[in-house]
């Protein structure tokens, strides 16, 4: 059976050149077709911006390899948190991330849409995304990577199969 991606709408920011200010950026509604119709994508999901494995293993991993994953047939590489539109904004230019498309799931919805919204209040952060990776085509779930132990996760946050290297492999090997 294929798994179709969740439908929702993600509030972004964008930079607007028509804005003469000194903030020119507005918001833009995102909806998930925009952003996996008619592409094979990769996405991975991280439980913050500005966390420790985030920041200094999984996005610049995926930064580093984009060229190679575009060689392999991948349109887009999406990097999904559940924080704010500011925040990843923030996150990305501090990290210089230039190549991966950083997408805000601020309320969570997509996150918990696919399952994987996990309550982290154990340390302070409220509702995250369990780390994973998939290749979606054309809105269809391809192949999926999940970090083991979703279900006990409140102490946990493993990075064994959500890493670019994983994905990398799965791609040259089909």
């Amino acid at each position: 059976m294929k798994t179709s991606i969740p439908q929702v709408v993600f509030k972004t920011r964008v930079r607007d050149a028509s804005l003469q200010s000194e903030n020119p950026f507005r918001w833009q509604d995102l909806a998930s077709d925009e952003i996996f119709a008619g592409k094979r994508v990769v996405l991975f999901a991280l439980p913050g911006a500005f966390t420790p494995t985030c920041s200094s293993t999984h996005l610049p991993g995926y930064e580093k390899h984009v060229d190679d994953f575009k060689a392999l047939g991948i349109d887009k590489v999406v990097c999904l948190s559940v924080n704010d539109a500011f925040t990843m904004f923030q996150w990305g230019k501090q990290l210089g991330v230039e190549k991966v498309f950083l997408l805000p799931d601020g309320n969570g919805e997509f996150t918990r849409k696919m399952g994987m919204l996990v309550d982290k209040a154990n340390l302070g952060f409220g509702y995250r995304s369990w780390r994973y990776s998939m290749v979606v085509n054309d809105g269809v779930i391809e192949k999926i990577f999940a970090e083991p132990g979703l279900r006990d996760n409140a102490d946990s946050d493993p990075f064994e199969v959500s890493d670019a290297d994983t994905m990398l492999r799965y791609l040259r090997e089909r």
